[in-house]
């Protein structure tokens, strides 16, 4: 691309990079495509849900997670995150049930 108008022209275009195309992300990281299906447990014990898709707001990145004990949608942030267990394919949170 070399001008701002053929940039522009792509405008709302989803871009895909082929997954053997990207590095790893390292110890203790994640992409997000890799997180979608894991389940997210609160500090209880209870299952939350499955997460859905992430998202940022510009201020926190946000979780979605479906299904689970007390309602069929959440929006959790990820400041809310106390672990990740990519083997267990699990999320813990400190989140509340009724949240």
């Amino acid at each position: 691309m070399a001008t701002r108008e053929e940039a522009l022209a792509l405008k709302g275009t989803e871009v895909a990079v082929p997954r053997e195309a990207l590095p790893d992300p390292g110890e203790g990281r994640h992409y997000w495509a890799d997180l979608v299906g894991f389940s997210v447990v609160n500090a209880e014990g209870v299952k939350l849900g499955e997460v859905q898709g992430l998202f940022s707001n510009g201020v926190h990145d946000i979780i979605e997670v479906v299904g689970g004990a007390g309602g069929p949608q959440r929006l959790v942030p990820w400041t809310v995150v106390t672990a990740v267990d990519a083997a267990a394919r699990r999320i813990d949170v400190e989140w509340g049930v009724d949240w």
